[in-house]
């Protein structure tokens, strides 16, 4: 198994590539943001990205990034998924990574803490925050002109209007597609871009007015929901 870390500086892309072994991707600080045909993961500090061997990808850098990234033979994948998939790091596992990717480590000691490390990452649960690619047009011109700006709220109604279908088509295909409701799809999507703008140095009340939650409170809400920790959390710890 090989590993490296590298530091990246903030907006930096690493363009689309793929690998023969499979690549777990983790972040010790900052964010980054893995974009393959499927849809969109977030690597953080407390979530790895795991990407299956052969699969087309491309990161993207939110805020200076310290990012570990390690490498596992196809045919001896310690995880089932054979998509991308987003796993919890616990304090435990986020040690292990970054021992198993320190500089000049004895071949004794690496292979102690790589028998370690897979046997934590079995044990792993995911903590999906995935944005799916749409494959329709018309979803996708939709999603778009959501992401576009967040801060202003589109309706179903609006986006049927903009996109040249019916509020009942657009239903329809989000359920299809993504398998969740409009308002659902929208709430992950204002995460994973609160993230990002967290990860970028913007303030609390900074990113809930530009990922469109009418509150600073209520985004605070959500985004403790869905992260399991409050935003000035995420934020303050993005630099550790």
């Amino acid at each position: 198994m090989s590993q490296t870390r590298h530091l990246h500086l903030a907006g930096q892309v690493i363009e689309r590539h793929r690998h023969d072994e499979h690549q777990l991707v983790y972040v010790a600080r900052g964010v980054l943001a893995v974009h393959t045909e499927r849809g969109a993961w977030v690597a953080s500090a407390d979530r790895a990205v795991w990407i299956p061997a052969r699969t087309w990808h491309e990161h993207r850098v939110y805020g200076d990034a310290d990012v570990l990234t390690l490498m596992f033979p196809a045919q001896d994948s310690p995880l089932a998924a054979g998509s991308p998939a987003v796993i919890a790091v616990s304090p435990f596992l986020r040690e292990l990574l970054i021992a198993r990717t320190e500089p000049d480590l004895g071949a004794a000691e690496a292979g102690r803490i790589q028998a370690v490390l897979r046997d934590r990452l079995r044990r792993a649960h995911d903590r999906p925050l995935t944005l799916p690619a749409a494959r329709d047009a018309r979803l996708a011109h939709a999603c778009r002109l959501v992401t576009d700006d967040l801060s202003r709220p589109r309706t179903t109604r609006w986006l049927a209007q903009h996109t040249g279908t019916s509020e009942r088509t657009l239903a329809r295909l989000f359920r299809l597609e993504f398998g969740t409701t409009y308002p659902q799809w929208r709430t992950t999507t204002r995460v994973f871009h609160a993230m990002i703008h967290l990860a970028e140095g913007a303030t609390v009340t900074q990113t809930a007015h530009r990922c469109g939650w009418a509150t600073t409170s209520a985004f605070v809400d959500t985004f403790t929901r869905t992260m399991g920790q409050t935003p000035g959390t995420y934020r303050g710890g993005r630099n550790a």
